[in-house]
């Protein structure tokens, strides 16, 4: 009886040796680590733009924009016209009333400016 166990032992420890340790991958197939690189097209933190006309700019360093865009009604389908004011800081006081300007997005600067005025457009038509 005792001889039957040791050959189930054997034949159960058998096939465990028979398995072959996984080898090891060499160092010239591991992946070096990529370096992470940032798409130039799009950098981190991008800002909206809005382009929009001088209504005001009797205020020192600030002038307000009119922003007038067209929106389609849901249910009828027809285009209504959306008006939106904003503050926008003008450092230099040099955008006046009719100047069709770009604002660009930013950090609150006072208590209603967070536009900046990032260029002129096109200039008012004096008559």
């Amino acid at each position: 009886m005792a001889a039957k166990k040791t050959e189930k032992k054997t034949e159960a420890a058998a096939p465990k040796a028979a398995k072959a340790p996984k080898a090891a991958k060499p160092a010239a197939e591991k992946a070096a680590p990529k370096p992470r690189i940032l798409p130039t097209a799009a950098p981190r933190g991008r800002h909206r733009t809005l382009v929009g006309t001088v209504r005001s700019d009797k205020m020192d360093k600030t002038v307000v924009v009119e922003v007038v865009s067209l929106r389609r009604d849901p249910v009828y389908g027809k285009y209504l016209k959306s008006r939106e004011r904003y503050k926008a800081h003008d450092e230099k006081n040099q955008f006046k009333t009719g100047d069709r300007v770009e604002i660009t997005e930013h950090s609150p600067i006072s208590r209603d400016k967070r536009w900046i005025v990032s260029k002129l457009v096109e200039s008012a038509k004096v008559e």
